[in-house]
């Protein structure tokens, strides 16, 4: 690509912007025997995944998909939900993913909020009564929708014709004309909507952000730019219903002609055998991945040769953790970025130092807008502090049938609020210290948690931190930190050490040790330790439960 054709995707035009299928399409005439996809034993060239996505479309159209209709699938990471994907958008179908540990509450929200006109679901669950709990929810929600089963369960049986195996509905559009697929697919726009991901819901019950072809697009070209590694063999192990996984993983790498490494978990030992088995040259997960890596049994021995670059985003990793990858020479990048957004807001700048990519989470995108909020709803300094807003003609389309709050979401000139609180420091880094969701008064003093936690987790023997806040009688809140790290840790030692770095109304009353529990996404779970700290209160504990 000529240093024109890069501007052109730098700029507020949108018009040539296009689904990530168009990527693997072109690959398909242009290097039709590369490798695209691995699963297991099995190998798809660009050709060939091609061929499976032109099927998988002409059977939804078949189906009677139309534009704008939600196409659901259940899976974890593998190569159907790809395809699942790539076939739905391809054809202006929304494409929304499910993943198979959600609860019937869970289940019921997004299902009955999102309304698919259709749904595909991984077989080999069905022993775990996957199936029955997703027709159940289809039932209470009202929906007329198909379930369609796929995978590897030979047993699965279809009936009372609401079920059908994949080979079945995939056969359906085998005479459909090759005219009508080329239609469908040269109507869509780029700003139409491409995917529904649901947002954490760590404020309410999740959200369902449209985002838009235009943004997935410009992440895959801005994003595989900044990793500079070309063909990346990257591995897919993140949950489906997550932007990293769609967006981050999967649309980057194949609008770099890359091969995608699926795995149906996060395996740490797995993770380390794939790297060095298929050559893995980038890695792109979250903290606390990266965290359970390095600390697995086999790190030291891993062959970690074809390794690259190590990518992060959702999070901080520790100084002791950057270090550790970079003595294996590989380059580490972080950045920072949010589903409504699509595109990331901020990459790290080539040799940033350990105390940088922990502290700040890069320069901002110079093709993003940003701005800075403050309380008062006034435009602060250039630099901020304030809550980070940013405006590109990329950003999602809306939140799904929630009028209120996508306007809540946008000023009403247009800015969109991330909910972070950040700063630029003097070399144009983003730094970020909380959330405004997170941020608490005690005694009247603002406290944003990332600030608390980045100052317990740069102490020695500390993996990670996690600080909520919990009702106090005199203080109004006050901070409670979780700690996960070595088994030598003491909690009133780790105290009086913050209390070096942080004023004392920062410094957490309580800090309870332990492993930190997880959401499905791997981070970490505040909404349980917010109740944990408001129903046990104890001070300096050494030793919490999992």
């Amino acid at each position: 690509m000529t240093d024109h054709d890069h501007q052109w995707w730098l700029s507020g035009d949108t018009s040539r912007f296009r689904p990530i299928f168009a990527d693997v399409e072109e690959w398909s005439k242009t290097n039709p025997n590369d490798t695209a996809v691995i699963f297991g034993d099995r190998t798809w060239t660009y050709a060939e995944l091609a061929a499976d996505v032109d099927a998988f479309a002409r059977a939804l159209l078949a189906a009677g998909i139309a534009p704008g209709d939600r196409v659901a699938t259940m899976s974890t990471p593998r190569p159907e939900f790809l395809i699942s994907y790539l076939a739905a958008t391809s054809i202006g179908a929304i494409w929304q993913g499910l993943n198979p540990k959600y609860t019937e509450r869970e289940l019921e929200h997004v299902v009955g909020d999102a309304g698919p006109s259709i749904l595909f679901v991984l077989g080999p669950d069905l022993e775990d009564g996957l199936l029955d709990r997703l027709e159940s929810t289809v039932v209470r929600v009202g929906l007329n929708s198909s379930v369609v089963i796929f995978g590897d369960d030979p047993n699965s049986q279809t009936h009372d014709g609401s079920r059908s195996l994949i080979a079945s509905f995939l056969a359906t559009g085998n005479d459909l004309p090759k005219e009508r697929l080329d239609q469908a697919r040269a109507a869509v726009s780029p700003d139409d909507a491409s995917i529904l991901v649901y947002t954490s819901g760590t404020t309410g019950a999740p959200k369902g952000a449209m985002v838009r072809h235009s943004g997935l697009s410009r992440l895959a070209h801005i994003q595989s730019r900044r990793w500079g590694i070309e063909r990346p063999r990257i591995i897919i192990n993140q949950p489906i219903n997550h932007i990293g996984c769609v967006g981050d993983l999967c649309s980057v790498s194949l609008h770099a002609r890359g091969t995608l490494i699926f795995t149906d978990r996060f395996d740490p030992a797995e993770t380390l055998e794939l790297i060095g088995t298929h050559e893995v040259s980038t890695l792109f997960q979250i903290p606390t991945q990266l965290q359970m890596l390095a600390s697995h049994e086999d790190f030291a021995t891993a062959d970690l040769s074809s390794l690259r670059a190590v990518g992060w985003g959702g999070g901080a990793l520790s100084e002791k953790l950057i270090d550790e990858f970079r003595s294996r020479g590989i380059d580490v990048q972080n950045t920072y970025g949010l589903t409504e957004v699509t595109s990331s807001v901020t990459y790290s700048r080539q040799g940033a130092s350990n105390e940088e990519l922990n502290t700040t989470v890069g320069q901002p995108d110079p093709q993003l807008q940003l701005r800075f909020l403050r309380e008062d709803g006034a435009w602060d300094s250039e630099n901020g502090p304030g809550e980070v807003c940013v405006k590109h003609p990329t950003l999602m389309l809306s939140y799904l049938n929630l009028e209120e709050k996508t306007a809540e979401a946008f000023t009403p000139d247009g800015w969109l609020r991330t909910g972070d609180i950040g700063e630029l420091d003097s070399n144009g880094n983003l730094r970020l210290v909380g959330r405004t969701h997170e941020m608490f008064k005690s005694g009247g003093y603002n406290i944003y948690p990332r600030e608390v936690e980045a100052v317990l987790e740069a102490l020695p023997g500390v993996l990670a931190a996690a600080v909520v806040a919990r009702p106090d009688e005199k203080f109004g809140e006050v901070g409670v930190a979780f700690v996960q790290g070595a088994p030598s840790l003491d909690a009133k030692v780790l105290r009086n050490e913050a209390r070096k770095e942080l004023a004392n109304f920062k410094v957490p009353k309580e800090i309870h040790l332990g492993d930190l529990p997880h959401l499905p996404n791997h981070k970490f779970d505040k909404q349980l330790l917010k109740s944990r700290a408001a129903q046990h209160p104890l001070r300096d504990t050494p030793r919490t439960e999992k």
